[in-house]
This record gives structure tokens, sequence and C-alpha cells, in this order.
């Protein structure tokens, strides 16, 4: 094991390295959503088709993430972070030789398998590698791509599918990933721990029953053989009650039964999987109509929805204020509401309506968003002991990623809907979209009810 206060280029160069990780993950989670149409141009797709090419890739990363940890302790934080860059830099490769949408989606997972290793262990090697009065620095320099990332995503997307291909939104991670692979096998600091039980069997119950749910969302409006997705359905939910009699019988489980007898990291769980279905598919809708519907090159719908990360960074500074003077219980209920109000009102333009309409409504609702995920984060883990952290905090990010790919899922069959019922009208369907999820965010707003006024107390500033 390194001891950085030994070795100062450690403390240099750990947090450019892990704010390449961060770059790499959060440039290619919002690359693809301009890319999508050109891409099932070239494979002969309809553009509906193409989720998957997302959806498999945030369900790798969620799936796996849990299993960084025991990796990075059992051998070793460098070699597990190179290979995790191995991993998704040929994901990456393989993504851009893929000559269909299966290919594609395969590609995808290998990529998920390398974002699912890299961030966590970077992120522990710094907390290894950092005494507390540095830590706060060291993660918040590179963690800032993270927030450049959203920005840059739409916009780089939309410039290489016009200007060059879609290749190139792939092509562009294998250059930043050489480069992370060298600084990592050269300074990465390589901490081991002694290796703890892990729960194998509970991982691979819970990955099953999510896998299964992804999959029968998915399926919804493309295939129609409702007695085979309502089987896949009814699988998901078994494989969960599963996993809920193991769990009861069993003490040291990868997700305990007692995190769930908090109140508080109940409502902020269940609350971050409903709001999602409705908030998590806007990203990719918008880009969908504005190239669709309207005709719009790439480049355009990525100047649209560029606003949305860039008012995210203000909603991310506003936040402790507002959770300071209004509370997390009215905050989340009204900012709920706000958010699906605004999802409606992207509902209203008819297709005659200039295309900037959708600027400052896609500004506010990533102000609002911004917000909203701060405050449904923050307040499931206010009331964890200590010794539920860990596993509170892994499921709280398992459940985010889980619930990213099921809004996309529901937002897209939802599309599907409408055009099957209307196939000459796909302005219209998008349209009735936007009102239908718009519906959904405000009903999920009632789930924080359940938080008392005073909850989250104990988070507020002095």
């Amino acid at each position: 094991m390194i001891n950085s206060n030994e070795d100062p280029a450690v403390k240099k160069y750990l947090p450019i390295i892990v704010a390449t990780a961060f770059f790499m993950q959060m440039l290619d989670s919002t690359i693809l959503n301009t890319s999508l149409p050109a891409i099932a141009k070239d494979f002969n797709e309809s553009p509906l088709n193409m989720q998957n090419a997302i959806i498999s890739y945030v369900l790798t990363l969620a799936l796996c993430m849990p299993i960084s940890g025991f990796l990075s302790d059992k051998f070793g934080t460098r070699k597990i972070y190179t290979w995790s860059l191995v991993l998704f830099s040929l994901g990456s490769l393989f993504c851009a030789l893929s000559q269909d949408l299966t290919q594609l989606v395969i590609s995808r997972v290998l990529q998920g398998l390398g974002g699912a290793m890299m961030v966590p262990v970077g992120k522990l090697a710094l907390i290894r590698a950092y005494p507390k009065s540095e830590l706060v620095k060291a993660m918040n320099y590179a963690t800032i791509p993270a927030l450049i990332g959203p920005v840059l995503g739409p916009l780089v997307g939309g410039y290489m599918v016009d200007y060059l291909s879609w290749h190139w939104i792939f092509i562009i991670n294998l250059p930043i990933g050489i480069v992370g692979i060298i600084l990592g096998l050269k300074y990465m600091p390589n901490y081991f721990s002694k290796v703890t039980h892990f729960d194998f069997k509970g991982f691979l119950i819970f990955a099953t029953a999510a896998l299964l749910l992804s999959i029968s969302l998915e399926m919804m409006g493309q295939t129609k053989s409702v007695s085979f997705i309502l089987f896949i359905l009814f699988l998901g939910f078994s494989l969960f009650y599963y996993y809920y009699r193991y769990a009861k019988k069993n003490e040291d489980v990868i997700f305990p039964l007692n995190l769930f007898l908090v109140r508080t990291f109940r409502v902020g769980i269940i609350g971050n999987l409903a709001c999602r279905l409705g908030i998590s598919s806007v990203p990719l809708l918008i880009p969908f109509m504005i190239q669709i519907a309207y005709g719009q090159s790439a480049v355009i719908s990525g100047w649209i929805v560029a606003p949305m990360a860039l008012t995210a960074m203000f909603g991310k500074s506003a936040v402790i204020s507002i959770l300071n003077y209004f509370g997390y219980r009215k905050t989340l209920m009204v900012n709920t509401f706000i958010i699906g109000i605004l999802i409606m009102s992207m509902g209203i333009p008819s297709i005659h309506t200039s295309i900037y309409w959708f600027v400052p409504l896609l500004a506010a609702i990533g102000f609002f968003n911004s917000i909203h995920f701060t405050a449904m984060n923050t307040i499931a883990i206010a009331d964890l002991r200590n010794k539920q952290t860990s596993s509170g905090n892994s499921l709280l990010s398992v459940n985010q990623q889980i619930a990213i790919g099921f809004g996309i899922a529901v937002g897209l069959a939802v599309l599907r809907f409408y055009q099957n019922i209307e196939p000459n009208a796909i302005h219209d369907s998008f349209r009735n979209t936007f009102l239908t999820i718009g519906i959904l965010t405000i009903i999920s707003g009632f789930v924080f009810r359940r938080l008392h006024f005073r909850d989250g107390d104990n988070m507020k500033s002095q």
C-alpha cells in the first residue's frame, strides 16, 4: 500500500486521474442523446427502437457498481482502475466499429462494465489518499468534469454527427482513455484492504430481478405479446420477493432490509424511482423531437438541450439556501409539481411554433432538476447510522441508475403508444407524451408527503 504522504506525486496527479474517469463517464452518458437518430438511420432502425443503446449502459452501471469496492479491496485500486479504463476504451472502440444495433448494445455493456468501476474506485482512492481536511477540495477538483460533461455531451455529439460521423462520439474516448491508463499506471496508489465477505448470492438475485424488470419495460410498445411481457414482469417481482426472503434470513447481505426501516431513506429511494420515471426521458425525447418531428440537425438539438446542464450548475449553488429556508418536505413536493408543469408545457407548442420555445423551458427544468436530485439524495442518507451509510449509499446509486433506465424505457414506450394510435402525427405523439410524463411526475410528488416537516433538519448548514 502506497502512503500518499511519502509520495507527493500522488496528491498532484490523483485528482486529474479521477477527473479523467468522471469526464469520460459523464460525457458518454449524454453524448449519445443527440446522435441516436443518425445511428438509427445508418442501422436501418427506427430511432424509437434505439433506447437499448442507452439503457444497456446505465443498467450495467447500476448492476456492477456494488462489486467495484470488493474488487478494489481484493486486487488493489491501481489494477482495477486501470482495467476499468481498458474495458471502457475497448467498449468505445467496439461501439465505433458496430454494424448493427445488437453489436452496439453489446459494446455499450462492455463500456458500462468499465464505467461501473472506474469512477467508484477513483473516488475510493481519493478518500484514502487525502486527509479529511483536504478531501473536499480534492473531490471538488476531480468532479468539475462531471458538471462540464453534460454540457459538452449534446453539443459535441451534435457537431460530430453533422460534420464527421456518429462513430467519432465513441472514438473521442480512446485518446482520453489512453492518457488515463498511462497516468493510472504511473501515479494511481495501489490500496488494498483485508477482503471481507461479499454477498454474491444476494448480488445475483437483486441484479437478475432488476434486469428482468428493465427488459419488460423496454419491450412495452415493441411487441404484441402482452402475456410474455407480464411473464417477465412476474419473474422480476418474484426474484425481488425472493431477495426479501433471503435478506430476512441472512445478516451480511449486500442491501440489508433494516435500511428500509429508516423512513427518510425509504421515502428517498421510492421518490427517486418514482420521479425519474417521468424526468429521465426528457433529455432523450427533446433531441428526438427536434430532429424527427421538426427536421432540424443534431447540432441544433444539442444547443437546445445544453442549457439544462448549465442551469443545473446554478441549481447546485442555490439548493442549500432553498433547503435551509423551506425544508425538505415542502421543497420536494413543490419542486416536483413545478417540474411536472414544465414537462407538460413542452407539449403546448404546435409544429409551426419556433423550436426555441423549448430553450427557457429546458433551462428551468435543468435548474429545478438539480435541486430535486440533491434534495432526494441527501434526505435519503439523512438518518442512516454509520454502519448503514456504506450499503445505503450503494443502494441509492444503484437505484438512481436503474431509475434512469426505467424512465427512458417508460418515456419511449408512451411515445410508441401514441405513435401507434396516429402513425402519421409524430409531432402530436411527442406532445401527448410530454403531457403524460408530466402528469406522472406531478403524481410522483405525493411520495414526499410521507416526510415530516422537520425531516432533514440535521442536514441543514448552520
